[in-house]
């Protein structure tokens, strides 16, 4: 009886993925308002993935209390996460899509793994190791000031998303391989101890096919981040858009002279919203000479607006209080969570902790 029901709990665990196909998880942590750089290097590469894997996504709350200490932002944010993700093409009826608060099995199983993950592993993370060096470099003796332990173990709570969910990929960018990394080596340390009873699957990162990886320049020409203060949003209002497209830092070469457009912030935005006839032109335009930097940001404006306005009305749609999304967001939860429960209860009983 006992192996018969051992055999049933490790079917039952990889039960829902479609026959043939891999399991892909994609995490997307609410820190603030979705730019421009997260669309072109993030999610439409991730969303192209979708029609080669059986793909869930889920918005990583929890993993935004590292560093979000506002109620209100946090709540905002976490919402327009969702509805981005919607109005950018996702479709909850061919993909999981939850928060990750609203699955408690990942939490459960994120203290059995903490148990299983050497304390070494994470002094190498690389986000603890960057808040360290921050210190060092500012003078501060006490490495470890205003680290706080959710910063430190965050990368196990990242590996339990990820194995929670009999994930197969990860489509990562470079600077994030190592979270996948550790996600293998700590399944493969639960399985080395407990590999007779129930194993957990291991994952590997991919890289997207297309944009991932590119780098979008923002309004003072380094790439587009938060931490720059110089994204332009995804939805911005119209005449928001046009001011910021506006303030994009350019060089004094005058209307009539040559210019170099790779050389340029704007033309760099251009050639990723622009049909690529427009952009070919844009090109021979300023190589020529004639043409004003000013001339090419008002084309940007108008390749960035025609692109995102349907989007930037379903996105508005979704944002209103009591509308489809929390409906969506609920269903997500409960299949998500008929995946974890499989493999929290072969992970509970493979370490001895019996339901009564």
């Amino acid at each position: 009886m006992r192996w018969t029901r051992l055999r049933r709990l490790r079917r039952v665990a990889h039960e829902g993925q479609r026959e043939g196909q891999k399991v892909s998880l994609t995490g997307i942590k609410p820190t603030g308002e979705p730019h421009l750089g997260n669309y072109i290097g993030a999610i439409r590469p991730a969303l192209e993935m979708a029609s080669s894997y059986e793909s869930i996504y889920f918005i990583a709350d929890y993993h935004a209390l590292t560093s979000v200490r506002d109620r209100a932002s946090l709540a905002n944010w976490t919402r327009s996460v969702g509805a981005t993700w919607i109005a950018l093409g996702l479709d909850p009826k061919q993909t999981i899509f939850y928060r990750q608060s609203d699955v408690p099995e990942i939490f459960e199983l994120t203290w059995v793994l903490s148990c299983m993950t050497g304390k070494g592993l994470m002094n190498r993370a690389h986000a603890y190791k960057a808040a360290r060096d921050r210190n060092a470099e500012a003078g501060v003796t006490d490495l470890d000031a205003g680290i706080n332990m959710g910063l430190y173990s965050y990368p196990v709570l990242m590996a339990v998303d990820i194995l929670i969910m009999n994930t197969d990929v990860v489509p990562v960018g470079q600077d994030q391989v190592q979270h996948v990394e550790y996600a293998a080596d700590i399944a493969g340390s639960f399985n080395h101890v407990y590999g007779d009873v129930f194993t957990l699957k291991i994952p590997e990162a991919v890289t997207p096919p297309g944009d991932t990886g590119r780098v979008l320049p923002g309004l003072d020409g380094r790439k587009m981040s938060k931490s720059y203060a110089n994204t332009i949003p995804l939805f911005a209002p119209e005449a928001r858009l046009r001011k910021l497209v506006r303030s994009i830092k350019s060089d004094s070469t005058p209307v009539e002279a040559p210019k170099d457009p790779d050389s340029s912030a704007a033309f760099q935005l251009y050639e990723n919203f622009a049909a690529s006839e427009d952009v070919a032109d844009m090109r021979r335009r300023l190589e020529a000479g004639g043409t004003g930097w000013g001339e090419l940001k008002n084309a940007l404006y108008e390749a960035i607006n025609t692109r995102l306005t349907p989007m930037r009305e379903r996105y508005e749609e979704l944002m209103a209080p009591g509308s489809e999304l929390d409906g969506i967001l609920a269903d997500g939860a409960a299949q998500a969570r008929e995946r974890a429960r499989p493999v929290l209860a072969g992970v509970r009983r493979a370490v001895g902790i019996d339901p009564l």
